[in-house]
């Protein structure tokens, strides 16, 4: 069971790799020291389900419900076309006095806008159900599938709280506002980036 644990750690860990709207989100709280520990729970954990589920055979239902990758895209690609216009808008402002002071929103609102960018996105669905759980098919029996999702759960416990306790090694960098004005132009890119390959997808 160790080789196909290996395989799905490595497997989940290339997929997250890739800088998305919920890596973006985690990094910025990393930066600001702010509900790390339960941001990082909350998407690892959703990934977990996520991942069992795919393991479990989600790919069928998306196979009975061909319209289900619509909706996801469409509701993924408006939130992040708003999010990202969030960020633009503060770095057009340039007022930076909370982050300046390491001081970020609450922690439920801060986990409620991690868990839109992990249920409402379509890619964390394509990775985890769809990628993660067709690789998975390739493995006979339960214990062998379970060895792989276990692997894949691991790599995105292990990515989360790299990178959400990792981010303050950047703190120095971040030390003036037009800094987190690059960092917020960045972001807001990246979000409209995704949610045009969203929408273009459906074309």
């Amino acid at each position: 069971m160790i080789p196909a644990a290996l395989a799905g750690f490595f497997t989940g860990l290339s997929l997250i790799l890739a800088i998305g709207a919920q890596n973006a989100f985690v990094l910025r709280q990393g930066l600001l020291k702010a509900h790390v520990f339960w941001l990082c729970l909350l998407c690892a954990a959703s990934d977990a389900v996520l991942i069992a589920v795919g393991v479990a055979g989600f790919g069928a239902v998306a196979t009975l419900w061909p319209a289900l990758p619509v909706l996801m895209s469409l509701g993924g690609g408006v939130f992040l076309l708003i999010y990202g216009a969030l960020r633009f808008h503060a770095a057009w402002q340039g007022v930076y006095v909370m982050e300046m002071n390491g001081v970020s929103r609450g922690l439920w609102p801060t986990l409620l806008i991690g868990a839109a960018f992990t249920w409402a996105n379509p890619h964390v669905y394509l990775d985890t159900l769809g990628l993660i759980g067709a690789v998975s098919s390739a493995y006979e029996g339960w214990a062998m599938k379970g060895a792989f999702g276990a692997g894949a759960v691991l790599a995105s416990f292990t990515f989360f709280f790299a990178l959400g306790y990792g981010a303050r090694f950047l703190a120095p960098v971040m030390g003036t506002p037009s800094a987190w004005r690059v960092l917020d132009s960045v972001i807001g890119a990246t979000m409209w980036a995704i949610a045009f390959s969203l929408f273009y997808g459906l074309s």
